[in-house]
């Protein structure tokens, strides 16, 4: 695991879960709770989701600290004035020492199944909700956008190049893992690279070409310093003619950029240029306001791009831009007795219980069905379970692959997702059903909850 930010982040939560931690401490509240992260409803036009952020969320749960100055901030919070001096105490040795499941990064799985499950004493449980949320929700949402993206490349490479229009320098780092894992080649983010071990790429700017009298000057002082990755950006004035000039200058790219205008009928009229000055082995990359739909309409159409840089669209997921992702009690043990919990209210009913989930494959290897299961039910015949043990009371047990594993599992696991699955228009229904103990359960406290 490597540190994305300060390990400070005790106070990166909602008030409500202090104020609720605050409120178990004082009545003494010392439940078991198991708490269950799912998506409620798929963003616009998607039919499955990818999960990610796992990494992210042991390294947070691991280094959870509470310090001298984040107790002295609550204490001095008019919402705490009647809270306990044990409470505050109790925070100085704060650790989550709970047990948490999780399906592995880079795992396909469908609405209203757990991505996670978290079992700790509820005041542990409850003030990692915030965080995880905020994590999981976000590298899930942009990984399962990457592969949409990479789908409509039809094997085209796929560099995320979203940094200046991501939301923060430190959402451009995990939309920069995330991206990758979704099936990127790569990042312009250099932190991301240095982080994660994610392969970096560049080209140049039009700052780089304007700081020059000329075109064919940039270009050549450009490849003067990088002989061997002559990559050049042809638009800063006019396409067509900054090919020419590339092609006059000598330089012979290895690459040229296209970032702006008709990338269909300019990448055929530079290839031309490029192809009849016998640079036939000079790559096409293409950027600026590309989306999984601009895409397939390219590669669809045969156009000579051989990869592409995409950002604003991919690091905001653009045309559906939260995902909602949501941390819900279904269980709590007192005194050795499980008690099973369910919300009920109309939209938002939730199904009790620590589940399982087991998935069916068919004989192509495509998936067909998963099927929900208390945790200690039977495993269905012929079906896989996907939710792994990673952290037993706090200690990780759990081997973190590295995120190349990750990536090809991913590519895999949307290989195996049925073609209407991954349509880039409309939605297919989840493959998702109950077992019969569980739909039992859930029917007769969605009847009667308390």
């Amino acid at each position: 695991m490597r540190t994305v930010f300060v390990p400070d982040l005790a106070l990166a939560t909602d008030l409500y879960e202090l104020t609720m931690a605050a409120a178990y401490y004082d009545n003494k509240e010392t439940a078991e709770a198991t708490f269950e992260l799912f998506v409620r409803s798929y963003p616009k036009n998607r039919s499955y989701l990818l999960a990610a952020g796992l990494e992210q969320a042991v390294e947070y749960l691991s280094q959870l600290r509470f310090k001298e100055e984040h107790i002295a901030f609550l204490k001095k919070h008019p919402t705490f004035k009647n809270v306990s001096k044990e409470f505050f105490n109790y925070l100085k040795n704060f650790r989550f020492n709970g047990d948490m499941w999780a399906i592995p990064e880079g795992t396909v799985f469908f609405t209203d199944e757990p991505i996670l499950r978290v079992t700790a004493p509820i005041i542990e449980a409850q003030i990692v909700e915030t965080y995880l949320l905020s994590l999981i929700n976000f590298e899930t949402l942009i990984a399962t956008k990457a592969t949409r993206v990479a789908q409509s490349a039809r094997g085209k490479g796929v560099v995320e190049f979203g940094s200046r229009r991501a939301h923060g320098p430190e959402a451009a780092v995990l939309a920069a893992r995330a991206s990758y894992i979704g099936g990127c080649i790569g990042t312009s983010n250099v932190l991301a690279g240095y982080l994660f071990d994610i392969p970096t790429y560049g080209t140049m700017a039009h700052s780089f070409i304007m700081d020059y009298d000329s075109e064919e000057e940039a270009f050549e002082r450009f490849c003067k310093v990088f002989p061997t990755s002559r990559a050049l950006l042809l638009d800063t004035y006019d396409t067509i003619e900054g090919a020419k000039k590339a092609v006059s200058s000598g330089v012979n790219p290895t690459l040229v950029r296209l970032d702006s205008g008709d990338r269909y009928d300019l990448s055929k009229k530079v290839r031309k240029i490029l192809d009849e000055a016998g640079l036939k082995d000079t790559k096409i990359f293409v950027s600026g306001d590309l989306n999984e739909y601009v895409l397939d309409d390219l590669t669809s159409r045969g156009a000579p791009i051989d990869s592409f840089g995409v950002g604003t669209e991919l690091v905001t997921s653009r045309d559906d831009p939260a995902l909602s992702g949501i941390y819900k009690l279904v269980a709590v043990r007192r005194s050795g007795t499980i008690i099973h919990r369910v919300k009920t209210s109309e939209g938002k009913r939730t199904i009790p219980g620590a589940k399982q989930i087991y998935r069916k494959y068919g004989q192509r290897g495509e998936i067909q069905e998963d099927v929900l299961t208390l945790e200690n039910e039977d495993r269905p015949p012929g079906t896989v379970p996907l939710m792994l043990k990673v952290l037993d009371k706090g200690r990780l047990i759990y081997k973190l692959p590295t995120i190349s594993l990750i990536q090809d599992r991913a590519k895999n696991e949307v290989a195996a997702l049925p073609l209407s699955f991954r349509s880039l228009t409309g939605s297919e229904k989840p493959p998702v059903k109950l077992s019969k103990e569980l739909d039992n359960l859930t029917n007769s406290l969605w009847d009667d909850p308390v």
